[in-house]
C-alpha cells in the first residue's frame, strides 16, 4: 500500500507578522491560478504550457479516471506525454479547490515545504478529486499531482443528501425487507454479477460498495460467520496499528473504542457491518474453483454448500479477497523437521497457548505472527525460543506512527488521509519513509540495540524503506513491537540462528556445536505458498501464467503486480492488506467494476 510518509503532516506556517487569513488567501490563490492555468493548458493541448506548470522532477499519479488503471509517471517529460494522451479524450473541466474538504495549505512532504491542495474536477462520465503539491520557492510550478477517480455519473454514492428515501423499506400487507433480503440471497432466478472470494474485511467491504453502486455482488466465506475468519484466529491477536487507521468505508468504529483493536471485536464488528450494508453472503460455502468463458465473457464457478451441495454460478466479475494474496500454508524443507517426535503445527492452526503451559516450545520464524505466537507463550508460562531464518525489521508501534501521522493527528478528515496517502509516486513514498525510518531508528535505538545484544539479525529494508517497503516487496519479513521484543531483550523469550543449526530430531534443534534444544512443540511460522499457486490451483494453470505474479513491485512502474487494477486476464481482480489498504482499494475495486457493468471501459488494462 503506498501510504506517504508524513513526518509534519499538515502544519501551517505562519508569518507572525501577516495576518493568518491573508497567508490562507495567499496559498489557496497560488492553487486557484494553477489550476486554471491547468485547465486551459489540458484544453487547447497545448504542450509547451503543460511543461511550464511543472518543475522538471515532477510526478503525477492517476488512479482509474484518466487511464482506468493505477499509472505513475515521474520526470516532466513523461508528465507531460502522458496527461496529453490520457485526458484529451475525458474532456476534463471544472477544476477548483474541492468543496468540503481540507482548505489549502503549507505542509511537509517527502523533506519538501510545499503547498498541498485537494482539489475537484469533473469528466464526461466520472466526478474526480486529486491533489496538488506546489513548492513554496516555485509555487507557479507543480511538484506533484495526482488524479483519482471518486464517482461516476448516474451512479453516485447514495450518501449524505443523496441518501434512498427507505420508504420501500416498510410495506404494508407485503413481505418484510429482510424476508425479501432472503429471497434475494438465494439466487434462484439469476447469477450475480460479481463473485467475492472471501469474507474477510476487505472482501465484505468490496460486497458492501458494489451493492451501493447497484453492482450484484455475492460474498462466498467458507467459515460459519462473518469475522470468524478474525474469530478463529489466535486469541492474543489484536491490530498493531491504532484506530484511527482501521475504519471500515462508510462506517467509522464506535468513538469510545480502544486505540488497538482485538480479534473478536474486529469479527464481530465485520459481521454487523455486512448486516447493516445489507451485503450479500454465503457463509459456509467454499470456493471449489472456476473456468473462464472466452465466448461468454463470464466465469462458470462451482462452490460448494455447507451441507456439501455444489452450485454453479455465472458471474462476470471474480474479486479474489480470500485472506490476502496468500495461498496454503508453506511447510518449509528444514533439515530433520519431519524427524521431530513432538507436536508440528503451521502457525495458521495456532489458537492459544492455553494447552502448552510449563511446556517447551520452538517457533521457526521471527515475523510478526512469529512475534505475537511466542508472546502468548510467554504469557502461559511456556519456554520458548524463536528460531531467525533472516533479517528482520523492527519497530516499535510508537515509533511506526510518524508513518500515518496524519491521521493521529486528528485535524485532516479521514477521507482527506486517504487521498494524501495514496497520492505519490514511488520515488516520493520511498523518500518519505526513508526520512522517517531515520527518526523511527532514533527513537528505537534502545530496544534495536538490545535486540542486537541478543543476536538479532535486523535490517531497515532495501533502499532503507523500513517495514513499509517490505510490506509492498515480499508482504512480510518485519515486526512491529507489542511486547516480545522487549521479551527477547529481556531473555524472557529465547532467540536462535539457523546459521548455528544442524538438524531437527525427535527431541528438538540440534546445534552445531552439539547443543540439543528441547522441544514439545514446533510452530512453523513461514509464511504461505505463492498466490501463484493458488490460482493455478483455483482457476487453471493458463490463467495464472496470463497474468503472472502477483504482489511484488513491477519493475516498468514500482506498483503492486496484479493488485486492485485490472488484470491481463479479464474479470478477474485481487484485492489485500490492512484494513486501511482495504478501506482504499476496494472503492475502486467496486468503482472500476460498476463503470464496466456499465459500459464506461472498452479497454479493461489500458496503460497496463
Amino acid at each position: 500500500m503506498s501510504f506517504a510518509a508524513m513526518p509534519t503532516a499538515g502544519h501551517v506556517e505562519r508569518n507572525p507578522t501577516r495576518p493568518a487569513d491573508t497567508i490562507v488567501d495567499g496559498i489557496a490563490q497560488k492553487t486557484i491560478e494553477w489550476l486554471a492555468a491547468f485547465e486551459l493548458a489540458i484544453a487547447s493541448r497545448d504542450e509547451e504550457a503543460i511543461s511550464k506548470l511543472f518543475v522538471a522532477e515532477s510526478h503525477w499519479r492517476d488512479l482509474f479516471i484518466f487511464t482506468w488503471n493505477i499509472t505513475p509517471r515521474n520526470g516532466r517529460e513523461a508528465v507531460v506525454s502522458t496527461l496529453l494522451d490520457a485526458m484529451a479524450p475525458m474532456k476534463p473541466t471544472n477544476f477548483r479547490i474541492a468543496e468540503g474538504r481540507t482548505p489549502p495549505r503549507q505542509a511537509m512532504r517527502a523533506g519538501e515545504e510545499v503547498i498541498e491542495a485537494i482539489f475537484s474536477f469533473e469528466t464526461a462520465v466520472a466526478r474526480g478529486v486529486g491533489i496538488l503539491r506546489l513548492p513554496v520557492a516555485t509555487p507557479e510550478k507543480a511538484w506533484m499531482i495526482s488524479t483519482a477517480l471518486d464517482e461516476i455519473k448516474d451512479a453516485e454514492w447514495p450518501v449524505g443528501d443523496n441518501r434512498p428515501s427507505g420508504k420501500h423499506d416498510r410495506l404494508f400487507g407485503g413481505d418484510t425487507k429482510a424476508q425479501r433480503h432472503a429471497r434475494e440471497l438465494e439466487y434462484s432466478d439469476r447469477d450475480p454479477a460479481v463473485i467475492v472470494v472471501g469474507g474477510g474485511h476487505n472482501g465484505i467491504s468490496t460486497g458492501a460498495q458494489l451493492r451501493m453502486l447497484g453492482v450484484d455482488a455475492l460474498v462466498v466465506e467458507r467459515n460459519a460467520r462473518v469475522g470468524d475468519v478474525w474469530r478463529n484466529r489466535y486469541a492474543s491477536l489484536a491490530l498493531h496499528n491504532k484506530i484511527q487507521l482501521n475504519h471500515l468505508p462508510f462506517m467509522k468504529y464506535p468513538d469510545n473504542w480502544p486505540l488497538f483493536l482485538t480479534k473478536d471485536a474486529l469479527g464481530d464488528w465485520l459481521e454487523a457491518y455486512a448486516n447493516a450494508m445489507d451485503v450479500n453472503v454465503w457463509t459456509g460455502t467454499e470456493f471449489v474453483g472456476a473456468r473462464w468463458d472466452e465466448a461468454g465473457q463470464l466465469w462458470n464457478v462451482t462452490v460448494r454448500r455447507a451441507d456439501g451441495t455444489e452450485r454453479t454460478l455465472r458471474p462476470r466479475h471474480v474479486v479474489f479477497a480470500n485472506g490476502g494474496i496468500v495461498g496454503k500454508p508453506n511447510i518449509p524443507d528444514f533439515p530433520g523437521l519431519k524427524d521431530f517426535g513432538g507436536k508440528l503445527i503451521h502457525s495458521h492452526d495456532y489458537v492459544s497457548g492455553e494447552a502448552w503451559r510449563d511446556k517447551k516450545v520452538l517457533i521457526l520464524g521471527v515475523g510478526n505472527t512469529a512475534h505475537d505466537i511466542a508472546q502468548d507463550l510467554h504469557g502461559y508460562d511456556a519456554d520458548v525460543k524463536m528460531i531467525q531464518r533472516g533479517s528482520i525489521t523492527v519497530f516499535s508501534v510508537e515509533a511506526v506512527t510518524l508513518n500515518h501521522a496524519l491521521y493521529y493527528k486528528g485535524d485532516t478528515p479521514l477521507e482527506d488521509c486517504d487521498l494524501i496517502a495514496t497520492s505519490p509516486c514511488y520515488p516520493v513514498a520511498l523518500k518519505g519513509y526513508q526520512l522517517n525510518v531515520q527518526k523511527m531508528l532514533e527513537v528505537d535505538k534502545p530496544l534495536l540495540d538490545g535486540l542486537k545484544a541478543r543476536g538479532m539479525k535486523l535490517d531497515i529494508g532495501e533502499d532503507g524503506g523500513g517495514h513499509q517497503m517490505k510490506i509492498r516487496k515480499q508482504h512480510g519479513g518485519y515486526y512491529l513491537n507489542v511486547g516480545c521484543s522487549d521479551l527477547i531483550v529481556n531473555g524472557d523469550v529465547g532467540l536462535l540462528q539457523t546459521d548455528d543449526a544442524e538438524r531437527f530430531v525427535e527431541g528438538g534443534l540440534l546445534m552445531k556445536d552439539g547443543t540439543l534444544h528441547e522441544a514439545d512443540l514446533v510452530i512453523t511460522a513461514t509464511g504461505y505458498e505463492p498466490p501463484a499457486s493458488e490460482v493455478a490451483r483455483l482457476l487453471g494453470q493458463e490463467v495464472a501464467d496470463r497474468i503472472g505474479p502477483i504482489w511484488g513491485l513491477d519493475e516498468r512502474d514500482a506498483e503492486l503486480r496484479n493488485m486492485y487494477k485490472p488484470t491481463a486476464q479479464p474479470g478477474l481482480w485481487f484485492v489485500a492488506g490492512g484494513f486501511a489498504q482495504g478501506r482504499v482499494w476496494t472503492r475502486f475495486i467496486a468503482l472500476q467494476i460498476a463503470a464496466r457493468e456499465r459500459g464506461l471501459v472498452t479497454d479493461p488494462i489500458a496503460y497496463l
